[in-house]
C-alpha cells in the first residue's frame, strides 16, 4: 500500500515537469524540425528536402553571421567569468551574512525590469546627448559630444551585464560549498594565493563555472532585444537573421531551418566546452 503511494506521489510530482518538457520544449523543437524541412514550391504546394539549409550555406553573410554571433558569446560568457568570479567568491567565502544579502540584492535589480527597459537605459547612458557624453563635455575631458551606442563594445557591454547574475549565481552556489580549511591547508603547505586559486578553489569552483558559462553562452547567443538596440544598423546577430526570416519575408521555413541551426551550433559549442573542460552534464548539474 505505502509502495502505490510512493509511486502515485511520485507521478504526479513529475507530471507537471514531464508537461513542461513535451509540450513547450520537445513538441516545438520537432514541429521546427518538420517546419525547416518543407519547402514552398507554390501556393499551398509544399516539398520536403533540405533546400532551406543548402540555402543557408550558400549564402556567406548567413554562416558569417552565426559565428560571429558564436564568437561574439564566448567574448561575453569569458567577461561574464572574469568579472563574476570574484564577486561569487567574495559573496560565499568573505562577505557576512547581511552583506551577502545586500549582493545578492544589487546583482538581482537588473532582473526587477525588463531587458527593453535595461536596453533603454543603456541607450539614455551611452547616446550622444545622454549621460556619460553630456557629463565628460561638462567636465572639460571632450570638447563635442561622442556617440558611445551602435558598435561591438556597447552591445558587449549591455550583454555581459544582462547575464552576469547566471554566472554568480551557480558560483556562489558551488563555493558556498567548498571547506574553508582546504584553503587553510593549501597556505599551511607553502602555496601562495595564485597557486591556492589555481589548485584548490578553481578546480572545486569547475561544475558551477562550468554551469554558468553554459547558462550565459545560451543566453547570449539567443539574445535578440539588446544586441538589435544597443548595436543598430551595424549589429550582426543570428537573431536577427530569424526575426527577418519569420517576420519581415514572412519566411517561416527558412525562419524556423535558421532557429534550429542555431540551436545546433550553440549545443556543440557546449559539448566541446563539456569535453575540454573534463566535465559532464550530469556532474555540472548536480554539483552547482
Amino acid at each position: 500500500m505505502q509502495k502505490d503511494i510512493r509511486r502515485l506521489s511520485l507521478i504526479l510530482l513529475f507530471t507537471p515537469f514531464a508537461l513542461w518538457i513535451v509540450l513547450l520544449i520537445i513538441l516545438p523543437h520537432i514541429g521546427m524540425v518538420i517546419l525547416s524541412l518543407r519547402e514552398k514550391v507554390a501556393p499551398r504546394v509544399y516539398e520536403y528536402g533540405l533546400a532551406n539549409y543548402i540555402d543557408f550555406i550558400n549564402e556567406p553573410i548567413y554562416w558569417n553571421t552565426l559565428l560571429r554571433t558564436g564568437m561574439m558569446s564566448l567574448l561575453v560568457t569569458t567577461l561574464a567569468l572574469l568579472i563574476g568570479f570574484p564577486i561569487a567568491y567574495y559573496i560565499a567565502k568573505i562577505a557576512g551574512n547581511r552583506t551577502r544579502g545586500a549582493l545578492f540584492l544589487l546583482c538581482l535589480i537588473p532582473l526587477w525590469v525588463s531587458d527593453l527597459i535595461r536596453a533603454f537605459g543603456w541607450i539614455l547612458l551611452l547616446r550622444e546627448t545622454g549621460v556619460v557624453s553630456s557629463t565628460l563635455v561638462w567636465a572639460g575631458i571632450i570638447n563635442q559630444p561622442i556617440e558611445f551606442l551602435y558598435n561591438d563594445v556597447t552591445v558587449v557591454v549591455g550583454l555581459v551585464y544582462t547575464v552576469i547574475l547566471f554566472m554568480i549565481v551557480p558560483l556562489v552556489s558551488t563555493l558556498d560549498g567548498m571547506d574553508n580549511s582546504m584553503i587553510e591547508a593549501g597556505y599551511n603547505l607553502g602555496g601562495n594565493g595564485p597557486t591556492v586559486l589555481r589548485r584548490i578553489i578553481i578546480p572545486y569552483a569547475m561544475p558551477g563555472i562550468v554551469a554558468g558559462c553554459i547558462v550565459v553562452f545560451m543566453l547570449t547567443a539567443g539574445s535578440y532585444l539588446t544586441p538589435i538596440l544597443l548595436g543598430g544598423k551595424n549589429s550582426s546577430w543570428f537573431t536577427e537573421q530569424i526575426y527577418d526570416q519569420f517576420i519581415t519575408r514572412y519566411n517561416w521555413e527558412s525562419g524556423a531551418a535558421f532557429g534550429f541551426l542555431l540551436l545546433a551550433f550553440t549545443s556543440i559549442v557546449v559539448w566541446l566546452g563539456l569535453k575540454l573542460s573534463g566535465q559532464t552534464l550530469s556532474t555540472t548539474v548536480a554539483k552547482s
